[in-house]
């Protein structure tokens, strides 16, 4: 712990050190902002004037801060919101940022605040998806889709709860892996920001500020709408959030992503592409716990999970996944919970 206590104080150093080389900041004050899932390191840095601005720290044998860059640019081109980039040393791995704020959706979402930033958050979307640059982004594809479900198997089933699964269980697995894979395959595929939900849009103007997009693939069109409708973090009414899919699709036909006849696919396409991301983000959280001393997370693996129980009476293909879910992994997260 001391080591990366030591390394951790050494990139600070360093970082300030960059900042001040810069020549044009004067004096500041820096403090951390946020970290988040990986290695990477926000920090707020205020100027004499009181203006502010974010420095990045992502050391670059751990994050290649090239793609977060070149998305950044292309974004700003077609109106998307991101922070704008002041300087950056991509040797070192580090960056400053124009500072779109600390207020994050996940802070101030209510019912009676939700219709109008979903409906900014689903306009940005829309964006993102009609003018995205899909051909310069790695392919959201079957390896990569399987890959992401094989942590539920092995980060939470096997090594967080320790639950043995039987050959039966692991063939319904199996066959439900490929299910969800195929799903995403058959949609349309477009710029996917890849973690498009309340911790990663902030409350600006315009709004809403987004961040957290250095991820972003092509592929599936409803990945990044589930990822805001069905987030990890805050949850709505099964019905409310039919409604706003139906007022989704509405917008992207008139955009041109979608044909009239997706229409009959889309709230199946949406549904299973949500049971793949929830597969993929329990995993993800338990994965931050063991490997990284993260165990922040694991509060949210009930309500990640829930929606797959939740869809599966519409989904008799899904009914294994959701006895699994509902019948060994709640309850055994609830045991290790009242444990710990």
């Amino acid at each position: 712990m001391a080591e990366k206590e030591t390394n951790t104080d050494s990139r600070l150093a360093a970082l300030q050190q960059w900042l001040q080389g810069l020549g044009r900041l004067g004096e500041f004050d820096i403090r951390p902002a946020s970290g988040d899932a990986s290695f990477r390191r926000y920090f707020r840095v205020t100027l004499a004037d009181g203006g502010t601005l974010i420095a990045m720290d992502a050391p670059p044998e751990k994050e290649d801060s090239g793609p977060f860059v070149r998305i950044a640019e292309a974004f700003t081109r077609f109106g998307i919101h991101v922070p704008q980039i002041h300087a950056m040393d991509l040797q070192q791995g580090f960056l400053l940022l124009s500072d779109l704020g600390s207020t994050h959706f996940l802070d101030i979402l209510d019912e009676q605040s939700v219709e109008r930033h979903y409906g900014d958050a689903m306009g940005a979307l829309i964006s993102i998806q009609a003018c995205g640059p899909c051909e310069d982004l790695p392919p959201y594809d079957r390896r990569l889709l399987m890959a992401e479900m094989e942590l539920f198997r092995e980060w939470l089933v096997r090594r967080h709860l320790g639950v043995s699964l039987t050959d039966r269980d692991q063939e319904m697995l199996d066959g439900t892996f490929e299910l969800l894979t195929a799903n995403a395959l058959e949609q349309p595929q477009v710029c996917v920001h890849r973690d498009f939900h309340s911790r990663n849009l902030l409350v600006a103007n315009p709004n809403p500020g987004v961040i957290d997009f250095q991820d972003a693939v092509c592929g599936p069109l409803t990945y990044d709408l589930a990822s805001l409708l069905r987030d990890c973090y805050v949850a709505w009414p099964r019905e409310q959030v039919k409604k706003w899919v139906a007022g989704y699709f509405q917008l992207a036909l008139h955009s041109g992503i979608v044909r009239p006849e997706h229409e009959t696919s889309f709230q199946r396409w949406f549904d299973l592409m949500g049971a793949q991301r929830h597969l993929k983000a329990a995993g993800i959280f338990a994965r931050l716990n063991i490997r990284d001393g993260k165990p922040g997370y694991l509060k949210d693996i009930p309500r990640t999970l829930g929606y797959i129980v939740e869809i599966a009476p519409d989904y008799p293909e899904l009914a294994g996944l959701a006895d699994l879910v509902e019948q060994r992994v709640l309850p055994g997260l609830g045991r290790i919970s009242h444990m710990g």
